[in-house]
């Protein structure tokens, strides 16, 4: 489709209540869990970078590729109530979605095979034979602050959008406001204050994006 209009979803507390990280951590013990929690909500509030925290969690994790495709169950099990229904309706006014996430594309695609998105944009976790954890792509940006806007104008460069609209929670969505035409923070399970004060809109539920984007 020559200039698209896309519209760029988070995945983690913005498509599914849960973060994947988090999940994969819990599966390790609670004070695995307890650990890796704490880094997620530092990063995604601002606090940490992301590059601080990212392989850190990952070695502390050591996830197997069965660890990862049980989250994948669980994105599609805590889905955002509205997602499909909103998907729906963008659709029908010309939007094409996309996620891209500083999430893992093996736990992602099957929430987007769910909904109907084709194209993830999320860091590949690598596995062995067995099973067990080798290692994550550590070129891909979003392992690192400013990743999501360097993915949104590569996107750009790529598919010459008409319009571009990024939807998420935390402040690596928002650090794509500058690139996008509209940035529109989520809060239905997490409300971040910097990126409620900061976005030029903010929702509650996903539900309230066909009437933002008319």
């Amino acid at each position: 489709m020559a200039n698209p209009k896309l519209i760029v979803f988070d995945c983690d507390s913005t498509l599914s209540s849960i973060e994947g990280i988090d999940e994969l951590g819990r599966a390790r013990g609670p004070e695995v869990f307890a650990r890796v929690e704490a880094m997620t909500h530092d990063a995604m509030n601002g606090k940490l970078a992301v590059e601080d925290v990212f392989g850190e969690r990952l070695r502390i994790i050591k996830p197997r590729a069965s660890d990862v495709a049980a989250v994948g169950r669980q994105y599609i099990d805590t889905i955002e109530p509205t997602a499909a229904a909103t998907l729906v309706a963008l659709r029908a006014s010309g939007w094409t979605p996309l996620i891209l996430s500083g999430g893992f594309r093996n736990a992602i695609r099957p929430l987007a095979d769910y909904l109907g998105i084709p194209r993830v944009e999320a860091v590949d976790l690598f596995f062995d034979a067995a099973g067990n954890y080798t290692g994550y792509d550590e070129r891909y940006p979003t392992t690192r602050s400013g990743g999501k806007p360097e993915v949104i104008r590569a996107l750009k460069a790529e598919l010459s959008p008409s319009r571009i609209v990024m939807v998420g929670d935390g402040v690596s969505d928002l650090e794509t406001q500058s690139e996008v035409d509209l940035f529109v923070g989520f809060g239905r399970y997490v409300e971040r204050a910097k990126v409620k004060s900061q976005a030029r809109a903010f929702v509650h539920s996903l539900a309230e994006l066909p009437g933002l984007l008319t």
